[in-house]
């Protein structure tokens, strides 16, 4: 029997270094590119493309950095993004509770057809020419607020959000709060929103990903000094115009190894900002997503 356990014990302790060293190989394989991109972007582009950079900078620089700071543009691009992220953040998590709180209450008149009507949006939309029009309309053109108002409701997170209310708040609590005189605003500020902080986190997240990185909602609908940082940056990795006429003089050799030095610099300043913020809400994202997940 001891021998038996004991082999049972080898087992799991095998298993388990498999599993670490299986770990270990996929993060590195997931980690290495961003990592690879670090070391770029502080090496001279043509060590970069001689392979000399596998693992360690090759001629240290920063120039890159400094040249992504002195262009005004980019700098505007992301103080636009910065900007553009906090409202539409704040705009659709207000929009996604105010929108899932109600649909969680089984005594809602229509419930159901108004879950419905909201699920379709899922599927089908009116399309680019439309909606343009609707925007220029209802004058929003050029106009931050086409960003957030008409996509400020994402039907995905209302689910997950809406699942939440129904399966994690006591009901209990709610119906002490009734009892207690409180309406359904008392109980929505004082109740719902304090035991829900774990699933805000994950509809923050979401929101903020696609707020920082959509850039062809601006494209369509804001002027060029309203660009977001990843519009910004979509021009220079296209083109070398921004840069040639930022530094007039230079050969195209000098020109094209500054381009690429922006360019790597760039991705990891539009990178930068989800990466420091997503390790300090990366637990209560765990834990709210999996507890507004669909259950059976």
């Amino acid at each position: 029997m001891k021998r038996k356990q004991g082999m049972h014990t080898m087992s799991d302790k095998t298993s388990d270094i498999v599993l670490v060293i299986l770990t270990a190989l996929i993060m590195l394989i997931i980690a290495y590119p961003l990592y690879y991109v670090i070391v770029a972007s502080v090496s001279d582009p043509y060590e970069v493309y001689a392979g000399k950079t596998f693992l360690f900078p090759s001629k240290f620089t920063l120039e890159g950095y400094e040249r992504v700071f002195q262009n005004s543009s980019l700098l505007n691009g992301f103080l636009n993004s910065i900007k553009y992220t906090v409202i539409g953040t704040l705009y659709s998590v207000a929009m996604v509770y105010l929108t899932a709180y109600p649909l969680s209450k089984k005594k809602l008149p229509g419930r159901k057809l108004i879950s419905i009507f909201f699920i379709i949006t899922m599927y089908f939309g009116g399309g680019l020419i439309p909606t343009y029009l609707v925007v220029r309309d209802t004058g929003l053109l050029n106009n931050m607020w086409a960003l957030f108002l008409p996509g400020g409701v994402a039907m995905g997170n209302v689910i997950i959000v809406r699942n939440f209310f129904e399966n994690n708040i006591p009901k209990e609590l709610m119906e002490a709060a009734e009892i207690d005189g409180a309406n359904d605003f008392k109980t929505f500020f004082r109740i719902v929103v304090p035991l829900s902080r774990s699933i805000m986190a994950v509809v923050v997240v979401f929101s903020m990903v696609a707020y920082w990185n959509d850039w062809f909602t601006s494209l369509i609908y804001l002027q060029k000094d309203q660009y977001p940082f990843p519009l910004v940056l979509r021009g220079i990795l296209i083109t070398t115009e921004a840069l040639s006429q930022m530094t007039p003089g230079l050969s195209y050799a000098e020109t094209n190894r500054i381009s690429e030095l922006v360019k790597f610099a760039s991705m990891i300043v539009a990178a930068a900002p989800m990466l420091i913020i997503y390790p300090f809400v990366q637990k209560y994202f765990e834990q709210g997503f999996m507890s507004g997940a669909v259950k059976g």
